[in-house]
């Protein structure tokens, strides 16, 4: 019985490794040459698609006081030529950056809101550019209220 149960496992675990082989060939198997009466494409030197300066930001929020677990909740903000993105308030989180320059430690929250000093800690990361500037920003909040207060709407999502 030992032996049939571990040929089974073993059997498994071939197809489903010829099966991913399989999936890998497809994906870089060459592409077919174009026909011989056609003339080869020529190379277009590289175009600027947009007059902007890029500025896509990946946000997360992660529990904890660690920025490489997996983090609770990720958004995409991009802010040029339009505000849009996964974030829920694109339009104001891009228009708060504008404020700051683009600098995170200038974000100011809107109205006087205050919160406990219990020390529940979230960590908060934006990275990719602003403005054409890489970023890779990490602040550590002591909770969830700090970090929706202090971190303005950009980080509350």
């Amino acid at each position: 019985m030992r032996k049939t149960a571990s040929r089974s496992a073993a059997l498994t675990l071939a197809a489903a490794a010829m099966g991913t082989l399989g999936a890998l060939a497809l994906t870089i198997a060459p592409a077919q040459a174009a026909p011989s009466n056609t003339a080869p494409a020529k190379s277009a030197p590289a175009k600027t698609t947009s007059l902007y300066a890029p500025s896509a930001l990946v946000l997360t929020v992660t529990r904890g006081e660690r920025a490489d677990a997996a983090p609770e909740r990720a958004v995409t903000l991009s802010c040029k030529p339009t505000a849009t993105g996964t974030h829920p308030a694109a339009s104001n989180a891009c228009a708060q950056l504008r404020t700051a320059g683009g600098n995170f430690e200038k974000l100011k929250s809107e109205g006087d809101l205050y919160c406990t000093k219990e020390w529940r800690p979230v960590v908060v990361t934006a990275q990719g550019v602003w403005e054409g500037k890489r970023v890779n920003y990490q602040r550590t909040y002591a909770n969830t209220c700090v970090k929706n207060v202090e971190g303005s709407s950009v980080f509350s999502f």
